[in-house]
């Protein structure tokens, strides 16, 4: 760096880019003296100190020349203050050094001299004009020694920034470089690079003054255990398993490895090495031998490894099995969901083989779900006991439908779970399947069936009280609306199978929405509860009849392919769900300008559930059915300019996770005379027989359909022996297969509309005068109000910033309270302070972020008054 040509460009630079009149070289060693004739700078005026004496420099300088630009070249070092003439000069001017350290210290603008020597140790970095132009943009003129050593390591090691904690996640993160698997063993690239260029000596210098990490050969490895067990046992309630004590860091690091690992974590550009490092480092620590004596809350809080998260699931679904009858749904809840925020089970990052977060965060859903249904059994631990059918029907629709929703909700989970290698659910799931089917359904069944057997009973009028029957559905839910005005129109959206609690969720999804406001109600399905027969009753008609296996509307075929013919005498029209959707939106308007009434018919659930080698993924169908029909109704608005929307249903539906087995078939071995139709849950015919395993009604009762079609259905739950398949059913007359939905659902418009908005929760932080004196601190924050249809759950991250950035660790938390009691929806949220000096005349705030905007919610003010440095 000490040629002609780099003193030349350090001088020009100095001269015309920093407009710099009076340069000062001061050459002691008369290294340089030989190179002076051959310098020549464009208008600059070279004067030998040791030729020209002081005065008549100054002269020259100040009064012949006083615009002139002038090197002062000197072979001696500079005089002392008292005797130097040009004192007055120099402070105004520049000095210039042309060995190598001299050159870098002006290059990079540095004004410490005492750094010369330091950047002497460093002559293999500086080899390179990248890695100089590099550090240049990252160097302060103030800078000292290790500030400059902290940018020479984020050079080499290519970090984001040169902080140390940026600084050792980058070489962490390095490990995967190399692909393939990942050997902790096997310094990366980068390593090599801090080695070779004489900055590994100062990384580890500064990782003891950060961390307490040191020792007598220190390795990236062995750094990275260390951090994991001290973050382990932070987080950690109660003590550290013996065999991983001594590798905890000496206790002054302990906040500084959890505000570390916290953000390696919480990083978008490096959380995935994070996932994989630990997975390795686990196996290094034996980890999973030594969670075996630890419970489950004693690791409520940890977020270090991957086997943690399972060790709480397991230790999770343990809870429930074994307080059955006296669960506590919401700690269950309140534990998951802690979970399900945290770094391996969230929804907000994406998985892998080495943090599977769908499965994870499926297995707490199934938790929850579990725990509420063994909540609302416990309430009814008595079985169902009702005055009359319309008591318990009203049971049902208003609470009693949640235990077949619960239990779909935990088969949807435990599915999802599996399908990825999860099997940690299985023994709760056959004990949940047990329950559902031994308990709920023939506890419901033997309470609903006394509401048929008796002489007055259901069978002889098909009548509840205060609830419409399906063969009214136009009549109540269509006409009136129209009637209103000859430009109403009205939309129907039948879904085959749709069941009632599959509706409620649905309900709740669309009064999420702007401008939308669904209203949910039902109506007794016709009885045998089959597709032909809950098709027909819902069509326009004046009378139904059945003719053979074929229901007749006033007089016409019934089919798929008739019921256009019987809309159009009332000025509509029949289309399916899919070719409606398929359709551009002027094609869309087209069709239904001059349509006064649409009926769009939807088939997903049926379509997987009623067929032998698809009827497993029933709860499947039901998942897509909800999305999609959530989708057709707001098509329907958004493109249809539809206002008014009827989704219901042709017949619900039975279902278990297992095959039914010998005792759920019923008594009857052959069919009897006068059969016309034979299926699972029924049979018609004529003239049919009485038989003490089966009900025995009349479709004039229990559909208005005229003629002398008869029908058996099975008493409860059972099924036929003569047809196959039998997991997903329907014809029966159980509550799950004729409380069928209607759904009204309105496009509000005007001032209404505001009244649709939704938005998350509101959170506040409790108290004032927030003053951290403590490697770690709590804070207390409150829910504002619970959540509902149009409130939504807030997940914030929370930390203490400093300029925006971070200097504690970051909690990721949910709030998701429904309580109206205020002290139900208080949090805690813990923080650990990163070590480092602090001002407490500094202004710092407490910064809540959405998790998924990074919208800041609140910030308030905190003082951290740190007067001494304490051991929690």
């Amino acid at each position: 760096m000490s040629d002609l040509n780099q003193i030349h460009t350090a001088l020009d630079r100095l001269f015309n880019q920093d407009g710099q009149r009076i340069v000062f070289w001061n050459d002691p060693d008369r290294e340089f003296l030989n190179l002076l004739p051959f310098l020549s700078l464009d208008g600059v005026t070279t004067l030998r100190l040791d030729e020209v004496g002081a005065l008549e420099a100054k002269i020259r300088l100040e009064r012949e020349v006083p615009t002139g630009k002038f090197l002062l070249y000197a072979p001696t070092e500079e005089p002392d203050p008292q005797e130097d003439w040009l004192l007055d000069v120099r402070l105004y001017s520049e000095g210039f050094r042309a060995d190598r350290a001299s050159i870098l210290l002006q290059e990079l603008g540095l004004l410490t001299l005492s750094l010369r020597e330091h950047l002497l140790k460093y002559r293999k970095f500086f080899d390179a004009k990248e890695r100089l132009q590099k550090l240049k943009s990252l160097v302060n003129p103030d800078d000292a020694a290790p500030d400059l050593d902290r940018k020479m390591m984020a050079v080499v090691a290519r970090a984001d920034q040169p902080e140390l904690f940026n600084l050792v996640r980058t070489l962490f993160h390095a490990f995967l470089e190399a692909g393939g698997e990942v050997d902790l063993d096997e310094p990366p690239a980068a390593w090599g690079l801090m080695e070779k260029f004489d900055l590994d000596q100062p990384f580890w210098q500064m990782v003891k003054a950060s961390f307490g990490y040191e020792d007598d050969n220190p390795s990236l490895r062995n750094f990275l255990l260390r951090l994991l067990v001290t973050d382990f046992a932070y987080h950690l309630r109660g003590d550290v398993p013996q065999a991983l004590a001594g590798l905890v860091l000496p206790r002054h690091g302990w906040s500084n490895a959890v505000v570390c690992l916290a953000q390696w974590r919480d990083s978008s550009s490096k959380g995935a090495s994070y996932d994989r490092l630990t997975a390795a480092a686990a196996a290094i620590l034996k980890l999973e031998d030594h969670l075996g004596p630890l419970e489950g809350n004693q690791l409520i809080d940890v977020m270090t490894f991957l086997l943690v998260e399972k060790r709480i699931a397991h230790s999770l679904r343990e809870l429930i099995r074994s307080t059955v009858a006296t669960v506590n749904a919401g700690e269950v809840r309140q534990i998951a969901l802690r979970r399900q925020s945290g770094h391996w089970a969230t929804q907000a990052v994406a998985g892998s083989d080495f943090a599977p977060r769908e499965a994870l965060h499926a297995v707490y859903e199934a938790l929850i779900a579990a725990a509420d249904f063994y909540a609302l059994r416990n309430e009814h631990q008595h079985g169902f006991s009702f005055a009359n059918a319309s008591e318990m029907y009203r049971a049902y629709v208003d609470e009693l439908f949640r235990f077949d929703q619960l239990y779909r909700h935990f088969c949807e989970s435990a599915d999802v779970a599996e399908a990825r290698g999860w099997n940690i659910l299985k023994p709760l799931r056959s004990e949940i399947e047990a329950h559902y089917v031994n308990g709920y359904l023939t506890d419901l069944a033997l309470g609903w069936g006394k509401f048929f057997e008796a002489p007055d009973g259901l069978l002889s009028h098909w009548q509840i009280e205060g609830v419409p029957n399906q063969y009214r559905f136009y009549d109540r839910s269509v006409r009136p609306w129209l009637d209103e005005g000859d430009n109403r129109r009205a939309f129907v959206i039948i879904s085959d199978a749709f069941r009632y609690e599959a509706a409620e969720e649905l309900a709740a999804e669309l009064n999420g929405k702007y401008r939308f406001e669904a209203t949910l109600s039902s109506q007794l399905g016709v009885l045998p509860s089959y597709t032909a027969l809950g098709m027909a009753s819902l069509l326009p008609h004046k009378s139904l009849a059945c003719k053979g296996t074929d229901v007749l509307v006033d007089g016409k075929s019934s089919s798929a392919g008739s019921r256009d013919a019987i809309l159009q005498s009332v000025g509509g029209a029949a289309c399916k769900s899919d070719e409606l959707m398929a359709r551009k939106k002027e094609e869309g308007r087209e069709f239904v300008k001059d349509k006064r009434v649409i009926y769009i018919y939807h088939d997903t659930i049926d379509a997987v559930g009623d067929v032998d080698k698809t009827e497993g993924k029933t709860f499947e169908g039901v998942r897509s059915a909800i999305r999609e029909l959530a989708d057709l109704v707001g098509h329907v608005v958004n493109n249809l300019n539809g206002h008014y929307i009827v989704v219901t249903a042709d017949h619900g539906f039975l279902f278990t996770e297992d095959e039914p087995v010998a005792t759920d078939k019923s008594k009857l071995e052959q069919k009897p005379a006068g059969t016309v139709l034979a299926k699972k849950r029924y049979l018609l015919g004529q003239h049919l027989p009485d038989h003490e395993a089966a009900w025995h009604g009349q479709l004039s009762v229990t559909a208005r359909a005229e003629g002398e079609m008869e029908f058996w259905i099975p008493k409860g739950t059972n099924l036929f022996h003569f047809v196959g398949g039998a997991r997903f059913v329907h014809g029966g007359a159980m509550l799950q297969e004729i409380a069928i939905p209607v759904l009204t659902v309105r496009h509000v418009r005007g001032k209404s509309a505001q009244e649709t908005k939704t938005r998350p929760v509101a959170v506040q932080v409790l108290g004032a005068n927030h003053r951290i004196t403590a490697s770690r601190h709590r804070f207390e924050l409150i829910q504002m109000e619970p959540v509902g249809e149009r409130l939504k759950p807030m997940t914030l991250k929370i930390a203490v910033c400093e300029n925006g950035e971070p200097v504690t660790d970051t909690q990721t938390v949910t709030f998701e309270s429904t309580s109206a009691n205020m002290e139900e929806r208080k949090k805690w949220v813990s923080l650990a302070l990163k070590d480092r000096p602090y001002d407490k005349k500094t202004q710092y705030r407490l910064v809540l972020r959405d998790a998924e905007t990074g919208v800041e919610q609140q910030s308030v003010e905190v003082i951290i008054d740190r007067a001494f440095t304490d051991d929690f």
